[in-house]
C-alpha cells in the first residue's frame, strides 16, 4: 500500500503487491507512438500491430516511505484508462497488484516526469494488474504521515523574492517553492484552436519576501487540489514548478508542470516559520490591505460586457454539464425582495477584524486566530444580504449582496444603517424595490443553493432608461430570430 503522490506506473515481472500513497497522477489520451504525453491533456494513441486501433496512456507517481517514490504508466483501451484515472485522486492510498517493473531512461523519462530515486518505473497492464483504492479502515497509518513530507530536501527551495529578484535570469528554470496561499482563482475552461478543451486555474502564493506570486495550473488533478486549499491558512511545498518571465504582465510566474509534486501543509521546520508569518500578519491585519487591492483588481467591471436574461442564465447553466465555470454578465432587471427591515441581525454578520474571517455567532470566536487572545483583537460589522432579481422572464433567488458592494447599492455604511429606524429602513428599501436597474454578477452552479445557482451581485446601480430599453429590444429581436 501507498500513498498517491503523483500519477504514473510500471511493477514487476515477479508477482507482487504494493500499498502506497498517491503522490500526483496525469491522465494522456491521445498521443502518437513514441510521443510521450504530458498533463495538458488527454491524448490517444494508434498501436503498429493493429493499424487503427487506439490506446490511451495514464501516468502517476506513488510512494510507500519517507525516501523511496516511483513513477508508474498504464496503456490499454479508453474505457480502462479512464476507469483507472477516475478510480482515486492524489493522497488517497492504493494498493497495486502484478506491476511489471522495468529499468527507466533516467535522461528520457524524467524530462517529463518527477525525478525518483528509484531506478526502476512500474508498468499497469489492464489484464494482469490490479489497482486497488484503500478504505480508512484498510490503510497503514504510517503512509498518512508521507503526505505532508516533501519529495525533495525541505531546505532546497527559492523564496518568492528570490525569483522575483533574479527575474529574467531565472526564465525557463525549474525549481522547487515553498510560500503560503494567498488567493485560489476561480478555474477557467477554453477550447484550443485545434479544438481541444483546455483549463486553467491562477493561485497567488506570498511568504516574507514577497505578498502577490502568481502560480498557474493546467491540468485537472493540480486544479482539483488547488481548490481545496484555503487562503492564509494553506502552505505549500512545490518540486519542480517551471518559472518564467511574463511579458505581459512583467513579472515573474511559476507554473505546475508534469514534473511537479505539490505538498500541501508541509511538516518542516521551515514550514512551520511560515505558519509563524501567516499568523503575525493575521493578527497585524497585514494582508488585509494586498487581498481587497487584488480583489479589486480581479474583477473590471468594464471587461463584463454579455447581456442576458434570467431564463438565459437559467440555460446556459444546464448547459455547463456540472462544470464550476463562473458565468460573468449584465442583467437589466430589478430587485424583487429586500428584507432589511424587519430584523437587522439576518443582514449584518460579525467578521473577525484580526484575519477578517467570519465569526462563529455561537460562540463569538474565529476559527482561525481562536488561540488570540480577546482583549487583543475585535471584530466589526458587514453586510450580508440575499436579494431577488427579476426581469421579464424570471426570477433568480437568493442572489449574495455583500461587503462595498451592499454600501454603494443602499447608499450607506453599516455603520449609518444601524442607526435607521425601522420606518427609514423601509423607506430605504421601497427606494430599491421594483426599480429598473444595472446589475453585473458572477454566477457559479452551487447544488447547496436553493436554486443550484450561486449568484453574487458585483454592482448594482440604477439604469439608464435608454440603454435598458435597447437591451431589451436586442433581447427580443434575438429571441424572434431563434
Amino acid at each position: 500500500m501507498f500513498v498517491v503522490r503523483s500519477i504514473r506506473l510500471q511493477c514487476s515481472v515477479n508477482r507482487c503487491k504494493i500499498q502506497c500513497m498517491l503522490l500526483i497522477k496525469l491522465l494522456n489520451c491521445p498521443m502518437l507512438i513514441d510521443c510521450y504525453g504530458s498533463s495538458a491533456g488527454t491524448r490517444k494513441l494508434w498501436t503498429m500491430a493493429d493499424i487503427g486501433s487506439e490506446r490511451y496512456t495514464f501516468s502517476f507517481t506513488i510512494r510507500d516511505s519517507p525516501t523511496y517514490f516511483i513513477n508508474v504508466n498504464s496503456w490499454g483501451r479508453e474505457e480502462y484508462i479512464r476507469s483507472l484515472s477516475e478510480s482515486f485522486r492524489v493522497g488517497d492510498c492504493v494498493t497495486i497488484e502484478n506491476p511489471l517493473v522495468q529499468s527507466k531512461d533516467g535522461e528520457k523519462e524524467e524530462k517529463f516526469n518527477p525525478i525518483t530515486p528509484s531506478c526502476y518505473k512500474l508498468l499497469i497492464s489492464e489484464n494482469h494488474s490490479v489497482v486497488k483504492t484503500s478504505s480508512c479502515y484498510e490503510m497503514d497509518t504510517k503512509l498518512l504521515s508521507l503526505l505532508h513530507l516533501p519529495v525533495k530536501d525541505p531546505q532546497d527551495y527559492y523564496s518568492l523574492g528570490d525569483i522575483t529578484a533574479n527575474g529574467q535570469s531565472l526564465d525557463g528554470r525549474i525549481l522547487n517553492v515553498l510560500a503560503a496561499v494567498m488567493s485560489v482563482g476561480e478555474p477557467k475552461y477554453f477550447i484550443t484552436s485545434d479544438k481541444r478543451k483546455g483549463q486553467r486555474c491562477e493561485v497567488k502564493l506570498y511568504d516574507e519576501t514577497e505578498m502577490s506570486f502568481p502560480i498557474i495550473c493546467w491540468d485537472n488533478e493540480s486544479i482539483q487540489l488547488a481548490q481545496s486549499w484555503i487562503p492564509r491558512e494553506t502552505v505549500i511545498f512545490a518540486s519542480d514548478v517551471r518559472v518564467n518571465f511574463d511579458k505581459f504582465r512583467n513579472c515573474m510566474t511559476a507554473t505546475v508542470i508534469s514534473k511537479t509534486i505539490i505538498t500541501t501543509n508541509p511538516e518542516t521546520a521551515e514550514a512551520n516559520v511560515l505558519f509563524s508569518f501567516i499568523r503575525e500578519s493575521a493578527q497585524t491585519g497585514a494582508l488585509h490591505d494586498k487581498m481587497e487591492e487584488q480583489s479589486k483588481e480581479s474583477i473590471n467591471l468594464e471587461t463584463i460586457v454579455d447581456v442576458y436574461t434570467v431564463k438565459q442564465l437559467k440555460e446556459k447553466a444546464l448547459q455547463s454539464d456540472g462544470k464550476p465555470e463562473p458565468v460573468f454578465g449584465i442583467i437589466y432587471g430589478y430587485i424583487s425582495m429586500l428584507d432589511i427591515d424587519d430584523n437587522v441581525s439576518k443582514v449584518i454578520r460579525n467578521r473577525c477584524s484580526v484575519c477578517r474571517f467570519v465569526v462563529n455567532e455561537m460562540s463569538n470566536t474565529c476559527t482561525f486566530c481562536g488561540d488570540i487572545s480577546s482583549d487583543s483583537k475585535s471584530t466589526f460589522v458587514s453586510f450580508d444580504i440575499l436579494v431577488d432579481l427579476t426581469d421579464h422572464t424570471g426570477t433568480l433567488y437568493s442572489c449574495y449582496l455583500s461587503d462595498c458592494v451592499a454600501e454603494e447599492t443602499l447608499g450607506c455604511t453599516v455603520q449609518e444603517f444601524l442607526t435607521l429606524a425601522e420606518d427609514k429602513r423601509t423607506a430605504l428599501k421601497w427606494q430599491l424595490l421594483l426599480e429598473r436597474s444595472k446589475i453585473y454578477f458572477k454566477i457559479t452552479l452551487s447544488p447547496n443553493w436553493r436554486s443550484g445557482l450561486k449568484a453574487n451581485i458585483l454592482s448594482c446601480k440604477l439604469a439608464n432608461p435608454i440603454e435598458a430599453s435597447q437591451s431589451l429590444l436586442g433581447k427580443k429581436l434575438q429571441h424572434v430570430a431563434w
